[in-house]
């Protein structure tokens, strides 16, 4: 029998795969194809304290392995998803993975606060959201900020937390090592890449906001060192995410030293990537008589 099985801060999953923000909603769109059942934790689209509109269109625009977004983290704000979504993810064997995001250190904490309450295993925190108390860089680009909003964010948080740090930074070990200094209890990586696309035709941006997000297969190599490098810089267990196409780029994360990992940009590809991931990691232990898959966390070093 082999143990699928991880446990991150106290809280234990079915197994290593969840969902990444932004890619599934809170599962009502894709759960006429997958079964939430399955999955080791549906981590949720970015929840505000207030409803979100989002960027002008276009917003999506797809690129050569990948795609850029430039959503703007469109949400209907916090208390329509305790209403609605928290209800219908608890009515699945999933563990619910709460992903907040916010313009202000006190936007962020009043969402906390609210979910203190609510029947949810943990929350991951986006802070490449732009900090607009300090010019607009993000909470996750600079370790002070970083460390001040961990801080504050620990000190309501009734469930544990998951500081997801943003790629476009210098040092990644630097911004890791803030996180845990400042209390979170694990740590995701890797949010999406600036970059940007212009439509040669029309002589414009392609995307309205100029800049977007990148995911998908072409930043997985990216995404896979900064796994390794957070891992080894921190005692905290690392959720990795980047570019995951198939249980292959998912056992390879595992490998660099992540303890579970989220599948993203594929899940708009083949809604059924997350399953199918699954089950190649099930393959891949009975292959090599894996009994523990605990064991393959950072195994390379």
């Amino acid at each position: 029998m082999f143990n699928t099985t991880i446990t991150i801060a106290g809280v234990t999953f079915k197994n290593p795969v969840m969902t990444a923000s932004g890619t599934f909603g809170s599962g009502m769109e894709y759960a006429e194809f997958v079964d939430l059942n399955s999955l080791g934790a549906v981590v949720t689209k970015g929840v505000a304290n207030v409803p979100w509109e989002g960027n002008p269109t276009p917003r999506v625009q797809e690129t050569y392995g990948g795609m850029l977004n430039a959503i703007g983290l469109q949400n209907p704000g916090i208390d329509v998803f305790i209403e609605r979504d928290i209800p219908f993810l608890r009515q699945h064997d999933t563990r619910i993975i709460v992903n907040v995001c916010g313009r202000t250190v006190s936007d962020y904490v009043e969402v906390v606060e609210k979910l203190s309450d609510q029947p949810v295993d943990m929350l991951e925190i986006n802070v490449s959201c732009p900090n607009v108390s300090h010019g607009g860089i993000a909470f996750g680009q600079d370790p002070k900020c970083l460390y001040d909003i961990t801080k504050e964010i620990k000190a309501k948080a009734k469930q544990p937390v998951i500081m997801k740090l943003s790629p476009n930074v210098t040092d990644i070990a630097e911004m890791a090592r803030a996180a845990e200094a400042a209390g979170s209890d694990a740590v995701s990586l890797i949010n999406t890449i600036t970059g940007m696309k212009i439509d040669i035709h029309r002589r414009t941006f392609a995307l309205a906001n100029r800049t977007g997000g990148l995911s998908g297969p072409a930043i997985k190599p990216v995404a896979v060192r900064m796994v390794y490098q957070a891992s080894n810089a921190v005692s905290i267990p690392v959720i990795g995410m980047g570019g995951i196409a198939n249980a292959e780029d998912a056992i390879e994360f595992m490998l660099a030293g992540a303890s579970c990992v989220a599948i993203g940009a594929m899940n708009f590809v083949n809604p059924y990537t997350t399953i199918e991931v699954i089950k190649g990691i099930e393959a891949y232990m009975r292959q090599y008589d894996i009994e523990n898959l605990s064991d393959l966390i950072g195994a390379v070093r």
